[in-house]
């Protein structure tokens, strides 16, 4: 049996973490683009069907998110100022080269996803999970022409040797561990890497799938999450991060996007909040926290 040593237990009451200016909270946006295969079971909006070969029906409504829904993401972000921090497959640079090449114009930051959302990490040799991660790495460097510092696991699927890799193959960050509102170091075996806040919770998958949220109900949470960090935020040293989690597939739906809209325009009207991306963070952290 195993006990967690990846961090250290610190609670938030004894920690000093201040944002640049001294803002209350900053806030990034982090969709993921995703690539999925069609015989391989996966995200389902009708699990009874996720067996069928081939899954007609689920595959072709998580490909609406390449096809249309994710330009209809890029085009609400832009309207707010708002440079999304994506969370890429690299498989998507193959098959989906136009999607990338609109997230490259738009200035999109990018953060390692794995090879693709039909293959998990959870079980792999050391070694394979390295090569995979490399790989997937350097073709999405290739692809948009800066190497990706951050990683977030393919459902948030690690191994027990996942951020060793990724600090020997020179990761700053990683996303997995949705455990706090703050960046904070993680133990690798070798070298040095933060967890950067990730949102289950403020994340269009929960919200739609597993909990059945409306979109208004969507956007009334994203308000309610800012609303107490905001607050939490004014009093020094507490400084709070807000990860805002999208899926293209279903975010980008025409009758979810303008919850969406609204949600972030009640954000950027605040005074006192730093838009930011996963990098930004970890610069941050790095130069004033290590």
């Amino acid at each position: 049996m195993r006990d967690q040593s990846r961090y250290d237990y610190t609670p938030v009451t004894e920690r000093e973490y201040d944002l640049p200016n001294d803002v209350n909270v900053a806030v990034w946006v982090a969709p993921n683009v995703e690539y999925f295969k069609i015989d391989v079971p996966s995200t389902a909006i009708y699990p009874d069907a996720a067996e069928f070969q081939p899954d007609v029906l689920n595959h072709g409504w998580r490909d609406y998110g390449a096809r249309v829904g994710i330009w209809r993401l890029l085009d609400v972000l832009a309207e707010h100022d708002i440079t999304p921090t994506v969370s890429l497959n690299a498989e998507v640079c193959d098959r989906q080269p136009a999607v990338v090449d609109g997230l490259v114009e738009a200035g999109a930051e990018f953060i390692c996803h794995g090879q693709s959302n039909s293959q998990l990490h959870v079980g792999m040799e050391r070694e394979e999970e390295r090569a995979v991660i490399e790989a997937a790495r350097d073709r999405i460097g290739d692809a948009t022409g800066t190497d990706p510092r951050g990683w977030l696991a393919p459902a948030l699927a690690e191994s027990y040797n996942t951020p060793d890799i990724l600090a020997e193959l020179g990761f700053d960050y990683l996303c997995d561990w949705c455990n706090d509102d703050q960046p904070y170091e993680f133990d690798v075996a070798d070298g040095e890497l933060l967890s950067v806040p990730y949102s289950l919770e403020l994340n269009d998958f929960e919200a739609f799938l597993e909990f059945g949220y409306t979109p208004a109900q969507f956007g009334q949470i994203i308000r309610d999450q800012f609303d107490v960090l905001y607050e939490e935020g004014a009093e020094p040293g507490n400084g709070k991060v807000l990860c805002l989690a999208l899926h293209p597939f279903l975010t980008g739906q025409p009758f979810r996007r303008k919850y969406l809209d609204d949600a972030l325009g009640y954000i950027t009207d605040h005074d006192d909040v730093w838009l930011t991306t996963g990098g930004e963070l970890a610069d941050h952290y790095i130069e004033h926290y290590r």
